[in-house]
């Protein structure tokens, strides 16, 4: 039984290492999102930090900042649920689909 265990336990640390490899990489991993027909876009890492905001001049209405509020709202959460999915996909090909709390 203790055998079992030692195996159970050699396998954890690889996934972890695996894991920890794998968040090195994905904050090198970029994804890109944009709202209002491309007028604004950003790219976010597989990190979900956001890395830029492209905002297109003829967006800009000094009368109207709302709109270029809320598409900003909308291309960086497009870019940050892009990212979410693109960490997901990789994890589960580590931990062959299992659900890991915190780590996806």
């Amino acid at each position: 039984m203790s055998q079992n265990f030692g195996n159970i336990v050699k396998q954890a640390k690889k996934i972890q290492e695996k894991m920890a490899k794998l968040q090195e990489e994905l904050a090198l991993r970029t994804v890109e999102a944009s709202a209002g027909g491309g007028m604004v876009t950003v790219v976010v890492n597989g990190r979900n930090e956001l890395l830029s905001i492209r905002i297109e001049r003829d967006v800009v209405n000094p009368e109207d900042l709302e709109m270029l509020q809320d598409l900003i709202l909308a291309a960086v959460n497009e870019g940050m649920r892009k990212s979410q999915e693109m960490m997901a996909t990789e994890m589960s090909k580590i931990t062959g689909g299992f659900n890991i709390p915190g780590m996806a």
